[in-house]
């Protein structure tokens, strides 16, 4: 690891909300539990989730101390951040998105890891059955329905061959990938796929496809949201949708359709299952959560979008949303 990634790793240490030398140190002394968080990168998304796991453990009335990580989008870094927790003896470990739900898996055995937003844990090798966790480790999905996006997208937007990019080295992208190629078979829709390895290559990525297909799809794949901005402009530029499975960074704008859970409740969620496990309920006891509430669902619209790529949206679609961007305000029913 470059000595500036190590700074990085400690200026973030430093900066987080509550941030401590030692978690078993400071549990005897305050009594109050030692929570590490880890997600991937930052953006919108993944940054609710870890707010909403903090509210929903303060609404409970537990008083818990944090050790807020970032990886940077850098799989070595989250497996660093697993360590230290390790180290730290946190009372609980929760990690953001697949990469690092693995790192503290396969770091971890002794203190509970409770992984957030992993769309096919079993696929990562988290868990083996959705019914139970495994070992020390249980937590939430954030898995989707890219059948139905699909098929409204196609429907809405007149989607003849589809565009999508993906990070080849994140376990949930690849399984996502297999729905999607499922999904535009029996839809009989064409696909181009763009693979990247960091966020860097997402601009590049959408440039090389984005002549050639109708609209781009993107899944939960937390690499390519990081640079969402980059990815927007390029399709805007070229007048052609964009359908988003996460509704949180769409409400910056720049989506046609965004379908998808709300991230912050998915958080709260996860706090729910952090303060069962904190009671002293045992992952391995613990059924894979997923967010099944229509209230947990958001259905966001961006009426500017439709009117750059030239479409006209459904009366009916329109008013099932609870979310429209227009004029550049984003308005929530």
């Amino acid at each position: 690891m470059k000595l500036s990634r190590i700074a990085a790793i400690l200026i973030s240490a430093v900066c987080a909300a509550t941030v401590f030398a030692g978690g078993a140190k400071d549990t005897q002394t305050t009594g109050n539990p030692v929570i590490g968080i880890s997600k991937i990168v930052a953006h919108p998304a993944l940054d609710a989730v870890e707010k909403g796991i903090q509210d929903e453990l303060t609404e409970q009335g537990i008083v818990a101390r944090y050790d807020l990580q970032n990886a940077n989008g850098d799989v070595n870094t989250a497996t660093q951040i697993a360590s230290k927790f390790r180290r730290d003896r946190v009372n609980a470990i929760v990690a953001i998105a697949t990469p690092t739900a693995v790192a503290a898996a396969n770091s971890v055995k002794d203190i509970p890891v409770i992984f957030s937003v992993v769309t096919d844990p079993i696929a990562a090798g988290l868990v083996t059955s959705l019914d139970r966790g495994s070992g020390n480790v249980t937590g939430l999905s954030d898995k989707t329905d890219i059948y139905a996006h699909l098929a409204l997208f196609k429907k809405v937007a007149g989607i003849k061959t589809l565009g999508h990019i993906y990070t080849s080295s994140e376990a949930n992208s690849a399984a996502s990938l297999a729905e999607i190629e499922k999904a535009c078979k029996e839809l009989s829709i064409s696909l181009i796929v763009q693979s990247i390895n960091n966020s860097s290559e997402v601009k590049q990525a959408t440039e090389a496809i984005i002549k050639r297909v109708d609209g781009i799809y993107l899944t939960t794949d937390n690499t390519v949201y990081s640079a969402l901005p980059a990815l927007v402009e390029v399709t805007l530029a070229n007048k052609k949708p964009l359908f988003s499975s996460d509704t949180t960074s769409a409400a910056e704008g720049g989506a046609l359709i965004a379908s998808g859970f709300d991230y912050y409740k998915a958080g709260r969620a996860t706090g729910k299952l952090v303060a069962e496990v904190l009671a002293g309920k045992k992952p391995e006891s613990m059924p894979v959560k997923f967010l099944t509430d229509p209230s947990e669902l958001d259905l966001v619209l961006d009426l500017d979008v439709a009117k750059i790529c030239g479409i006209t949206l459904p009366a009916d679609l329109i008013a099932s949303a609870n979310k429209i961007i227009e004029n550049g305000k984003l308005t929530t029913k």
